[in-house]
Protein backbone atom coordinates (compact mmCIF):
# COMPACT_ATOMS: atom_id res chain seq x y z
CA UNK A 1 0.00 0.00 0.00
CA UNK A 2 2.82 2.49 0.64
CA UNK A 3 4.90 2.06 -2.35
CA UNK A 4 0.92 2.96 -4.46
CA UNK A 5 0.68 5.51 -2.75
CA UNK A 6 4.27 6.77 -3.12
CA UNK A 7 3.71 6.31 -6.70
CA UNK A 8 0.38 8.23 -6.78
CA UNK A 9 2.38 11.21 -5.25
CA UNK A 10 5.69 11.29 -7.37
CA UNK A 11 2.88 11.49 -10.99
CA UNK A 12 1.04 14.22 -9.37
CA UNK A 13 -2.83 14.95 -9.37
CA UNK A 14 -5.03 15.58 -11.96
CA UNK A 15 -7.91 17.65 -11.88
CA UNK A 16 -9.85 16.48 -15.16
CA UNK A 17 -8.86 19.04 -17.50
CA UNK A 18 -7.22 18.15 -20.80
CA UNK A 19 -3.72 20.07 -20.70
CA UNK A 20 -2.08 18.18 -23.72
CA UNK A 21 -0.34 20.99 -25.69
CA UNK A 22 -1.58 21.46 -29.22
CA UNK A 23 -0.58 18.83 -31.57
CA UNK A 24 -0.50 21.51 -34.07
CA UNK A 25 2.01 24.17 -32.62
CA UNK A 26 5.00 24.26 -34.83
CA UNK A 27 6.81 26.78 -32.59
CA UNK A 28 8.49 29.66 -33.83
CA UNK A 29 11.68 31.42 -35.19
CA UNK A 30 13.22 34.57 -33.25
CA UNK A 31 16.13 36.74 -34.48
CA UNK A 32 18.39 37.48 -31.44
CA UNK A 33 21.30 39.47 -33.24
CA UNK A 34 21.94 40.71 -36.96
CA UNK A 35 25.87 39.63 -36.20
CA UNK A 36 27.76 37.50 -33.31
CA UNK A 37 30.59 38.89 -35.62
CA UNK A 38 32.37 35.20 -35.73
CA UNK A 39 30.60 32.27 -37.06
CA UNK A 40 29.56 29.65 -34.93
CA UNK A 41 31.25 26.68 -35.88
CA UNK A 42 31.28 25.64 -32.03
CA UNK A 43 29.18 26.11 -29.35
CA UNK A 44 28.84 25.49 -25.93
CA UNK A 45 26.53 26.53 -22.81
CA UNK A 46 28.36 27.31 -19.76
CA UNK A 47 26.23 27.23 -16.26
CA UNK A 48 27.50 31.34 -15.81
CA UNK A 49 24.25 30.88 -18.45
CA UNK A 50 26.85 32.42 -21.29
CA UNK A 51 27.25 30.15 -24.78
CA UNK A 52 31.04 29.98 -25.63
CA UNK A 53 31.08 30.01 -29.60
CA UNK A 54 34.58 30.68 -31.85
CA UNK A 55 35.51 29.67 -35.63
CA UNK A 56 39.11 29.03 -36.91
CA UNK A 57 41.64 31.32 -36.60
CA UNK A 58 42.60 30.56 -39.93
CA UNK A 59 39.87 32.31 -41.95
CA UNK A 60 41.21 35.80 -42.09
CA UNK A 61 39.51 38.73 -41.00
CA UNK A 62 35.68 38.10 -39.19
CA UNK A 63 33.15 40.30 -38.53
CA UNK A 64 34.42 41.17 -35.36
CA UNK A 65 36.76 43.93 -35.72
CA UNK A 66 38.90 44.70 -32.27
CA UNK A 67 40.37 47.89 -31.46
CA UNK A 68 43.67 46.46 -29.90
CA UNK A 69 45.26 43.11 -30.57
CA UNK A 70 45.25 41.20 -27.46
CA UNK A 71 48.67 41.43 -26.90
CA UNK A 72 47.81 45.13 -26.85
CA UNK A 73 49.29 46.92 -30.12
CA UNK A 74 46.69 49.26 -31.74
CA UNK A 75 44.50 47.97 -34.38
CA UNK A 76 44.60 51.03 -37.55
CA UNK A 77 42.59 51.55 -40.80
CA UNK A 78 45.54 50.92 -42.72
CA UNK A 79 45.21 48.42 -45.10
CA UNK A 80 47.59 45.74 -43.67
CA UNK A 81 45.42 45.93 -40.61
CA UNK A 82 42.23 45.77 -42.06
CA UNK A 83 43.57 42.19 -43.65
CA UNK A 84 45.49 40.88 -40.89
CA UNK A 85 43.52 38.02 -38.56
CA UNK A 86 44.63 39.12 -35.22
CA UNK A 87 42.74 42.58 -35.05
CA UNK A 88 39.66 40.80 -35.37
CA UNK A 89 38.04 38.11 -33.08
CA UNK A 90 37.80 34.83 -33.55
CA UNK A 91 35.47 33.57 -30.72
CA UNK A 92 33.10 35.42 -28.44
CA UNK A 93 31.26 34.57 -25.57
CA UNK A 94 27.55 34.73 -25.52
CA UNK A 95 25.34 36.23 -22.54
CA UNK A 96 21.81 34.98 -22.68
CA UNK A 97 20.11 37.40 -20.29
CA UNK A 98 21.65 40.77 -22.04
CA UNK A 99 21.87 39.26 -25.76
CA UNK A 100 25.32 40.28 -26.12
CA UNK A 101 28.33 39.12 -27.05
CA UNK A 102 31.80 39.87 -26.16
CA UNK A 103 35.19 38.87 -27.47
CA UNK A 104 37.98 36.07 -26.54
CA UNK A 105 41.56 35.72 -27.38
CA UNK A 106 42.18 32.14 -29.22
CA UNK A 107 46.21 31.40 -29.62
CA UNK A 108 46.24 28.55 -32.10
CA UNK A 109 43.83 27.17 -34.08
CA UNK A 110 40.82 25.40 -33.19
CA UNK A 111 39.31 25.11 -36.92
CA UNK A 112 37.42 21.38 -36.33
CA UNK A 113 37.99 20.94 -32.99
CA UNK A 114 36.55 18.73 -29.95
CA UNK A 115 35.71 19.57 -26.39
CA UNK A 116 33.66 18.28 -23.09
CA UNK A 117 33.05 19.84 -19.74
CA UNK A 118 35.05 18.90 -16.62
CA UNK A 119 32.75 18.59 -13.06
CA UNK A 120 34.18 22.13 -12.10
CA UNK A 121 32.16 23.82 -15.32
CA UNK A 122 35.77 24.49 -17.37
CA UNK A 123 35.33 23.39 -20.85
CA UNK A 124 38.32 21.50 -22.09
CA UNK A 125 38.63 22.25 -25.59
CA UNK A 126 41.38 19.91 -27.57
CA UNK A 127 42.86 19.31 -31.06
CA UNK A 128 42.15 21.94 -34.31
CA UNK A 129 44.23 22.67 -36.99
CA UNK A 130 48.61 23.45 -37.79
CA UNK A 131 50.11 24.60 -34.92
CA UNK A 132 46.21 23.86 -32.99
CA UNK A 133 46.41 20.30 -33.70
CA UNK A 134 47.75 18.86 -30.72
CA UNK A 135 46.88 21.96 -28.26
CA UNK A 136 44.78 21.72 -25.21
CA UNK A 137 42.83 24.89 -24.21
CA UNK A 138 40.27 25.44 -20.74
CA UNK A 139 37.67 28.16 -20.65
CA UNK A 140 36.62 28.49 -16.95
CA UNK A 141 33.36 30.42 -17.11
CA UNK A 142 32.84 33.29 -14.55
CA UNK A 143 30.21 35.32 -15.08
CA UNK A 144 31.88 38.80 -14.59
CA UNK A 145 33.70 39.10 -18.66
CA UNK A 146 37.01 38.57 -16.82
CA UNK A 147 37.24 35.41 -17.97
CA UNK A 148 39.30 34.16 -21.20
CA UNK A 149 40.85 31.01 -22.96
CA UNK A 150 43.95 29.48 -21.74
CA UNK A 151 46.34 27.28 -23.52
CA UNK A 152 47.71 24.51 -21.94
CA UNK A 153 51.75 23.97 -22.08
CA UNK A 154 50.84 20.13 -22.21
CA UNK A 155 49.92 19.18 -25.61
CA UNK A 156 48.10 16.01 -26.70
CA UNK A 157 49.98 12.85 -28.13
CA UNK A 158 48.67 13.02 -31.23
CA UNK A 159 47.19 15.53 -34.07
CA UNK A 160 43.30 15.71 -33.47
CA UNK A 161 41.86 17.39 -35.98
CA UNK A 162 37.84 15.98 -36.83
CA UNK A 163 38.17 14.28 -33.58
CA UNK A 164 35.73 13.95 -31.07
CA UNK A 165 35.82 13.78 -27.09
CA UNK A 166 33.71 11.99 -24.17
CA UNK A 167 34.06 12.77 -20.61
CA UNK A 168 34.32 10.10 -18.50
CA UNK A 169 33.36 8.82 -15.10
CA UNK A 170 36.14 8.12 -13.39
CA UNK A 171 39.45 10.73 -12.84
CA UNK A 172 37.28 13.99 -14.29
CA UNK A 173 39.33 12.62 -18.00
CA UNK A 174 38.44 12.82 -21.18
CA UNK A 175 38.86 10.33 -23.73
CA UNK A 176 39.98 11.84 -27.36
CA UNK A 177 38.75 9.50 -30.64
CA UNK A 178 40.24 9.78 -34.14
CA UNK A 179 40.86 12.82 -36.54
CA UNK A 180 42.02 13.23 -39.78
CA UNK A 181 44.93 10.91 -40.60
CA UNK A 182 44.57 9.44 -37.14
CA UNK A 183 43.24 6.25 -35.72
CA UNK A 184 44.13 6.45 -31.91
CA UNK A 185 42.68 7.29 -29.32
CA UNK A 186 44.10 8.94 -26.15
CA UNK A 187 43.45 10.82 -22.70
CA UNK A 188 43.62 13.96 -21.39
CA UNK A 189 44.56 15.81 -19.08
CA UNK A 190 47.78 13.06 -19.16
CA UNK A 191 48.47 11.71 -15.66
CA UNK A 192 52.28 10.98 -16.47
CA UNK A 193 54.45 13.01 -19.23
CA UNK A 194 55.16 9.46 -21.05
CA UNK A 195 51.46 8.87 -21.69
CA UNK A 196 51.10 7.79 -25.08
CA UNK A 197 47.83 7.07 -27.41
CA UNK A 198 46.26 4.45 -28.22
CA UNK A 199 46.02 2.64 -31.65
CA UNK A 200 42.05 1.94 -32.90
CA UNK A 201 42.00 -0.83 -35.83
CA UNK A 202 38.33 0.50 -36.06
CA UNK A 203 39.15 3.28 -37.16
CA UNK A 204 41.49 2.06 -40.21
CA UNK A 205 38.18 -0.06 -40.89
CA UNK A 206 35.43 2.45 -41.44
CA UNK A 207 38.03 4.72 -43.21
CA UNK A 208 36.73 5.63 -46.80
CA UNK A 209 39.99 7.31 -47.76
CA UNK A 210 38.78 8.26 -51.76
CA UNK A 211 35.54 9.97 -49.97
CA UNK A 212 37.48 12.16 -47.19
CA UNK A 213 37.16 9.35 -44.44
CA UNK A 214 33.42 9.29 -43.95
CA UNK A 215 34.20 8.41 -40.22
CA UNK A 216 35.58 11.73 -38.84
CA UNK A 217 34.09 13.29 -36.01
CA UNK A 218 32.71 9.44 -35.16
CA UNK A 219 29.64 9.68 -32.75
CA UNK A 220 30.74 8.63 -29.19
CA UNK A 221 28.29 7.97 -26.38
CA UNK A 222 28.98 6.59 -22.76
CA UNK A 223 26.77 3.93 -21.72
CA UNK A 224 25.91 3.14 -18.28
CA UNK A 225 28.22 0.49 -17.76
CA UNK A 226 31.13 2.68 -18.07
CA UNK A 227 31.98 1.26 -21.88
CA UNK A 228 32.20 3.74 -24.73
CA UNK A 229 29.85 3.30 -27.85
CA UNK A 230 31.68 4.70 -31.07
CA UNK A 231 29.95 4.82 -34.59
CA UNK A 232 31.88 5.42 -37.62
CA UNK A 233 30.57 5.37 -41.10
CA UNK A 234 28.27 2.30 -40.84
CA UNK A 235 30.01 0.60 -38.03
CA UNK A 236 29.98 0.80 -34.81
CA UNK A 237 31.26 -0.96 -31.59
CA UNK A 238 31.63 -1.15 -27.59
CA UNK A 239 35.50 -0.13 -26.41
CA UNK A 240 36.55 -1.33 -22.95
CA UNK A 241 39.00 1.84 -22.63
CA UNK A 242 40.35 0.12 -19.16
CA UNK A 243 41.71 -2.75 -21.28
CA UNK A 244 41.69 -0.91 -24.72
CA UNK A 245 39.88 -4.03 -26.25
CA UNK A 246 36.39 -4.01 -28.13
CA UNK A 247 34.26 -6.15 -26.13
CA UNK A 248 31.03 -5.63 -28.59
CA UNK A 249 30.98 -5.25 -32.34
CA UNK A 250 27.30 -4.46 -33.89
CA UNK A 251 25.45 -4.75 -36.78
CA UNK A 252 25.82 -2.19 -39.60
CA UNK A 253 23.16 0.25 -39.89
CA UNK A 254 21.28 -0.75 -42.99
CA UNK A 255 21.43 0.98 -45.95
CA UNK A 256 23.72 2.56 -48.02
CA UNK A 257 25.68 5.79 -47.24
CA UNK A 258 27.60 6.99 -44.55
CA UNK A 259 26.57 8.73 -41.16
CA UNK A 260 29.97 10.60 -39.97
CA UNK A 261 32.03 13.52 -41.36
CA UNK A 262 31.65 14.29 -44.49
CA UNK A 263 29.07 12.65 -44.91
CA UNK A 264 27.95 13.99 -42.01
CA UNK A 265 24.73 13.11 -39.99
CA UNK A 266 24.21 13.60 -36.32
CA UNK A 267 23.29 10.95 -33.19
CA UNK A 268 21.81 10.85 -29.57
CA UNK A 269 22.09 8.87 -27.13
CA UNK A 270 18.08 8.81 -25.60
CA UNK A 271 17.17 9.93 -22.56
CA UNK A 272 17.75 7.47 -19.46
CA UNK A 273 15.32 6.67 -17.15
CA UNK A 274 15.27 5.63 -13.05
CA UNK A 275 12.44 2.91 -14.55
CA UNK A 276 14.76 0.48 -15.50
CA UNK A 277 17.94 2.34 -13.32
CA UNK A 278 19.46 3.63 -16.21
CA UNK A 279 20.31 0.34 -17.59
CA UNK A 280 18.55 0.76 -20.74
CA UNK A 281 20.59 2.71 -23.38
CA UNK A 282 19.64 3.52 -26.82
CA UNK A 283 21.32 5.33 -29.31
CA UNK A 284 19.60 6.99 -32.56
CA UNK A 285 21.27 7.82 -35.60
CA UNK A 286 19.89 10.59 -38.14
CA UNK A 287 20.95 11.50 -41.59
CA UNK A 288 24.04 11.09 -43.74
CA UNK A 289 25.54 11.34 -47.43
CA UNK A 290 24.76 8.71 -50.22
CA UNK A 291 27.29 6.66 -51.52
CA UNK A 292 29.66 9.13 -53.37
CA UNK A 293 28.47 12.27 -52.31
CA UNK A 294 31.78 13.74 -51.30
CA UNK A 295 33.67 12.95 -54.63
CA UNK A 296 30.30 14.12 -56.60
CA UNK A 297 30.09 17.59 -55.06
CA UNK A 298 33.44 18.11 -56.17
CA UNK A 299 32.30 17.88 -59.55
CA UNK A 300 28.87 19.84 -58.61
CA UNK A 301 27.07 16.94 -58.67
CA UNK A 302 25.00 16.80 -55.27
CA UNK A 303 23.24 13.80 -54.22
CA UNK A 304 20.56 12.91 -52.38
CA UNK A 305 20.96 12.89 -48.82
CA UNK A 306 19.40 9.74 -46.54
CA UNK A 307 16.28 10.42 -44.81
CA UNK A 308 16.96 7.00 -42.22
CA UNK A 309 17.31 6.77 -38.99
CA UNK A 310 18.37 3.76 -37.06
CA UNK A 311 17.56 3.34 -33.23
CA UNK A 312 19.40 0.32 -31.20
CA UNK A 313 19.39 -0.29 -27.46
CA UNK A 314 23.30 -1.04 -27.33
CA UNK A 315 22.97 -2.78 -23.58
CA UNK A 316 22.10 -6.63 -23.60
CA UNK A 317 22.19 -9.04 -25.55
CA UNK A 318 20.11 -8.90 -28.26
CA UNK A 319 21.11 -5.70 -30.52
CA UNK A 320 19.30 -4.80 -33.74
CA UNK A 321 18.69 -1.54 -35.70
CA UNK A 322 15.53 -0.49 -35.80
CA UNK A 323 15.15 1.50 -39.00
CA UNK A 324 12.68 4.36 -40.34
CA UNK A 325 12.29 7.41 -42.37
CA UNK A 326 12.48 11.24 -41.86
CA UNK A 327 9.91 13.58 -43.83
CA UNK A 328 12.90 14.48 -46.08
CA UNK A 329 16.40 13.62 -46.52
CA UNK A 330 18.85 15.51 -44.43
CA UNK A 331 22.58 15.96 -43.92
CA UNK A 332 24.28 18.66 -41.76
CA UNK A 333 21.84 18.20 -39.02
CA UNK A 334 22.00 18.90 -35.94
CA UNK A 335 20.11 16.70 -33.23
CA UNK A 336 18.97 18.50 -29.87
CA UNK A 337 17.63 16.70 -26.92
CA UNK A 338 14.55 18.96 -25.63
CA UNK A 339 13.53 18.79 -22.18
CA UNK A 340 10.27 16.88 -22.62
CA UNK A 341 12.40 14.25 -24.48
CA UNK A 342 11.78 14.80 -27.65
CA UNK A 343 14.50 15.06 -30.48
CA UNK A 344 14.49 18.46 -32.27
CA UNK A 345 16.53 17.75 -35.53
CA UNK A 346 17.62 21.09 -37.17
CA UNK A 347 19.80 22.92 -39.45
CA UNK A 348 21.75 21.14 -42.84
CA UNK A 349 20.61 20.34 -46.17
CA UNK A 350 19.23 17.87 -48.37
CA UNK A 351 21.79 17.16 -50.90
CA UNK A 352 25.61 16.79 -51.31
CA UNK A 353 28.27 16.49 -48.39
CA UNK A 354 29.99 18.50 -45.81
CA UNK A 355 33.10 20.46 -46.93
CA UNK A 356 33.69 23.78 -48.60
CA UNK A 357 30.17 24.58 -51.07
CA UNK A 358 29.72 20.94 -51.15
CA UNK A 359 25.88 21.14 -50.34
CA UNK A 360 22.33 22.36 -52.13
CA UNK A 361 18.71 23.09 -51.02
CA UNK A 362 18.74 23.99 -47.68
CA UNK A 363 16.99 22.31 -45.04
CA UNK A 364 14.63 25.18 -43.08
CA UNK A 365 12.27 23.04 -41.81
CA UNK A 366 12.81 21.35 -38.31
CA UNK A 367 11.83 18.42 -37.55
CA UNK A 368 10.51 16.86 -33.88
CA UNK A 369 10.92 13.06 -33.16
CA UNK A 370 9.02 11.79 -30.47
CA UNK A 371 10.64 8.13 -29.53
CA UNK A 372 7.02 7.28 -27.16
CA UNK A 373 4.92 7.60 -29.82
CA UNK A 374 3.74 4.99 -32.38
CA UNK A 375 6.43 4.15 -35.35
CA UNK A 376 4.50 5.72 -38.40
CA UNK A 377 4.25 9.29 -36.36
CA UNK A 378 7.29 10.41 -34.57
CA UNK A 379 7.87 12.70 -36.63
CA UNK A 380 6.57 16.23 -36.88
CA UNK A 381 7.67 19.01 -39.37
CA UNK A 382 8.07 22.08 -37.45
CA UNK A 383 8.21 25.90 -38.38
CA UNK A 384 10.28 27.34 -41.24
CA UNK A 385 13.04 29.87 -40.87
CA UNK A 386 14.53 32.15 -43.74
CA UNK A 387 18.12 31.32 -42.90
CA UNK A 388 19.96 28.85 -44.28
CA UNK A 389 22.18 26.89 -41.79
CA UNK A 390 24.85 24.60 -43.81
CA UNK A 391 27.79 23.29 -43.17
CA UNK A 392 30.23 24.83 -40.31
CA UNK A 393 26.50 25.66 -38.46
CA UNK A 394 25.49 24.85 -34.57
CA UNK A 395 22.67 24.78 -32.09
CA UNK A 396 22.35 24.00 -28.76
CA UNK A 397 19.76 23.82 -25.69
CA UNK A 398 18.97 27.14 -23.55
CA UNK A 399 18.20 26.75 -19.81
CA UNK A 400 14.82 28.68 -20.62
CA UNK A 401 14.01 26.11 -23.45
CA UNK A 402 14.55 28.23 -26.82
CA UNK A 403 17.21 26.47 -29.14
CA UNK A 404 20.45 28.49 -29.61
CA UNK A 405 21.34 28.42 -33.50
CA UNK A 406 24.58 29.73 -35.27
CA UNK A 407 26.97 29.50 -38.03
CA UNK A 408 27.27 28.53 -41.53
CA UNK A 409 29.92 28.94 -43.74
CA UNK A 410 30.94 27.37 -46.41
CA UNK A 411 34.20 28.97 -47.21
CA UNK A 412 37.33 29.20 -46.53
CA UNK A 413 36.93 33.15 -45.65
CA UNK A 414 34.31 35.10 -44.42
CA UNK A 415 32.46 35.77 -47.97
CA UNK A 416 28.78 37.66 -47.49
CA UNK A 417 28.16 38.18 -51.61
CA UNK A 418 27.83 36.14 -55.02
CA UNK A 419 27.51 32.84 -53.58
CA UNK A 420 25.23 30.06 -52.93
CA UNK A 421 25.07 30.36 -49.21
CA UNK A 422 26.93 33.36 -47.75
CA UNK A 423 29.09 33.11 -44.27
CA UNK A 424 26.00 33.27 -41.81
CA UNK A 425 26.81 35.80 -38.69
CA UNK A 426 22.92 35.74 -37.69
CA UNK A 427 22.24 34.51 -34.28
CA UNK A 428 18.37 32.84 -33.77
CA UNK A 429 16.59 31.01 -31.05
CA UNK A 430 13.87 28.37 -32.29
CA UNK A 431 11.32 28.53 -29.87
CA UNK A 432 9.04 25.24 -29.32
CA UNK A 433 5.40 25.32 -28.72
CA UNK A 434 5.43 24.54 -25.37
CA UNK A 435 7.11 28.25 -24.85
CA UNK A 436 4.27 29.89 -25.69
CA UNK A 437 2.31 32.37 -23.07
CA UNK A 438 -1.43 30.03 -23.44
CA UNK A 439 0.99 27.35 -21.44
CA UNK A 440 2.00 29.50 -18.72
CA UNK A 441 -0.97 28.29 -16.36
CA UNK A 442 0.49 25.01 -16.54
CA UNK A 443 4.56 25.87 -16.36
CA UNK A 444 5.97 25.31 -13.16
CA UNK A 445 7.87 28.57 -11.90
CA UNK A 446 10.46 29.59 -9.69
CA UNK A 447 12.41 26.80 -9.33
CA UNK A 448 14.75 26.24 -6.66
CA UNK A 449 17.13 23.33 -5.28
CA UNK A 450 17.44 22.76 -1.82
CA UNK A 451 20.29 20.03 -0.57
CA UNK A 452 21.68 19.65 2.67
CA UNK A 453 25.09 18.16 2.44
CA UNK A 454 28.18 19.56 3.19
CA UNK A 455 29.42 19.56 -0.23
CA UNK A 456 29.01 21.63 -2.99
CA UNK A 457 27.72 18.70 -5.39
CA UNK A 458 24.34 16.37 -4.83
CA UNK A 459 26.23 13.55 -3.98
CA UNK A 460 25.23 10.67 -6.01
CA UNK A 461 21.89 8.67 -4.64
CA UNK A 462 20.98 10.70 -2.30
CA UNK A 463 18.20 12.87 -1.69
CA UNK A 464 17.32 16.34 -2.76
CA UNK A 465 14.59 18.69 -2.70
CA UNK A 466 13.12 20.45 -5.65
CA UNK A 467 10.55 23.62 -4.69
CA UNK A 468 8.41 25.19 -7.66
CA UNK A 469 5.47 27.41 -7.92
CA UNK A 470 2.09 26.07 -9.71
CA UNK A 471 -1.07 27.95 -10.68
CA UNK A 472 -2.97 24.90 -10.94
CA UNK A 473 -2.88 21.24 -9.87
CA UNK A 474 -0.23 19.10 -10.87
CA UNK A 475 -0.75 17.43 -14.23
CA UNK A 476 -0.46 13.51 -13.73
CA UNK A 477 2.71 13.06 -15.95
CA UNK A 478 5.06 14.74 -14.09
CA UNK A 479 8.74 14.30 -15.14
CA UNK A 480 12.10 15.60 -13.61
CA UNK A 481 14.84 15.68 -16.05
CA UNK A 482 18.53 16.38 -15.57
CA UNK A 483 20.89 17.56 -18.83
CA UNK A 484 24.33 17.51 -19.16
CA UNK A 485 25.25 20.42 -21.81
CA UNK A 486 27.19 19.32 -24.81
CA UNK A 487 29.95 20.95 -27.23
CA UNK A 488 28.95 20.83 -30.09
CA UNK A 489 30.12 21.17 -33.86
CA UNK A 490 29.97 19.55 -37.17
CA UNK A 491 26.52 17.89 -36.22
CA UNK A 492 27.31 16.02 -33.08
CA UNK A 493 26.75 17.42 -29.59
CA UNK A 494 29.52 15.92 -27.79
CA UNK A 495 28.57 14.64 -24.18
CA UNK A 496 24.98 15.23 -24.54
CA UNK A 497 23.01 13.74 -22.48
CA UNK A 498 19.20 13.45 -20.47
CA UNK A 499 18.12 11.41 -17.37
CA UNK A 500 14.74 11.03 -16.14
CA UNK A 501 15.25 11.18 -12.16
CA UNK A 502 13.26 9.38 -9.48
CA UNK A 503 10.52 11.42 -7.58
CA UNK A 504 10.34 9.89 -4.18
CA UNK A 505 7.74 12.43 -3.04
CA UNK A 506 5.29 15.36 -4.39
CA UNK A 507 3.47 17.56 -1.96
CA UNK A 508 1.43 20.68 -2.75
CA UNK A 509 0.25 23.30 -0.39
CA UNK A 510 -2.61 25.58 -1.11
CA UNK A 511 -1.03 28.23 -1.57
CA UNK A 512 0.45 26.73 -5.19
CA UNK A 513 4.10 25.98 -3.91
CA UNK A 514 5.37 22.23 -4.77
CA UNK A 515 8.34 20.08 -3.05
CA UNK A 516 9.32 17.70 -4.84
CA UNK A 517 11.92 15.25 -3.01
CA UNK A 518 13.90 13.76 -6.02
CA UNK A 519 16.84 11.26 -6.09
CA UNK A 520 20.50 11.97 -7.58
CA UNK A 521 21.67 9.45 -10.52
CA UNK A 522 23.25 6.51 -8.91
CA UNK A 523 26.99 7.00 -9.61
CA UNK A 524 29.08 8.22 -12.42
CA UNK A 525 28.83 5.71 -14.73
CA UNK A 526 25.19 7.10 -15.58
CA UNK A 527 25.61 10.64 -15.03
CA UNK A 528 29.38 11.88 -15.14
CA UNK A 529 30.17 14.39 -12.43
CA UNK A 530 29.68 18.10 -13.71
CA UNK A 531 26.87 20.48 -14.08
CA UNK A 532 23.38 19.57 -15.08
CA UNK A 533 19.98 21.12 -15.98
CA UNK A 534 17.83 20.53 -13.92
CA UNK A 535 13.81 20.69 -15.48
CA UNK A 536 10.50 20.43 -14.12
CA UNK A 537 8.18 18.49 -17.04
CA UNK A 538 4.46 19.22 -15.96
CA UNK A 539 2.37 17.44 -18.88
CA UNK A 540 4.63 18.20 -21.70
CA UNK A 541 4.92 21.64 -20.25
CA UNK A 542 8.75 22.37 -19.23
CA UNK A 543 9.99 24.96 -16.49
CA UNK A 544 13.24 27.33 -16.80
CA UNK A 545 15.95 25.07 -15.98
CA UNK A 546 18.10 25.07 -13.18
CA UNK A 547 21.45 24.42 -12.40
CA UNK A 548 22.45 21.76 -10.35
CA UNK A 549 25.90 19.75 -9.40
CA UNK A 550 26.14 16.19 -9.00
CA UNK A 551 29.29 14.47 -7.98
CA UNK A 552 31.18 12.06 -5.67
CA UNK A 553 31.33 13.55 -2.13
Amino acid sequence: MITVLFILICVGFSDGANMTPSEGRRGQWQLLLNSTGVVGMHLALTYKNTVVMFDQTGAGPSGYKLRRRFHGSTCSRSRHDMMDSTCYAHSVEYDISTNKVRPLWLDTDPWCSSGSFLSNGTLLQVGGNERGAKRVRFFRPCGNDQCNWIQSKKTLSDMRWYASSQLLPEHDRVVVVGGRRTFTYEFVPKISPGEKSFDLPFLHQTNDRNEGGNNLYPFLHLSSDGNLFIFANRDSILLNLRRNRVIKTFPRIPGEGSRNYPSSGSSVILPLDHRDNFQKVEVMVCGGSSTGAFTAAARRRFLEGLRSCGRMVITGEKNKWNMEQMPKPRLLNDMVILPIGDILIINGAERGSAGYDNARNASLEPFLYSPKKRLGARFRVLMSTKIARMYHSSATLLPDGRVLVAGSNPHGRYIFHNVAYPTELRLQAFVPHYMERRYHSLRPNNLTIEYGGASHAIEYGKEFRVRFFLMRRPNNEMVFSAYAPPFTTHSFAMNQRMLKLRCRSLERSGDGWVVAVLEAPPSSLVAPSGYYMLTVVNGGIPSMSQWVHFGHA
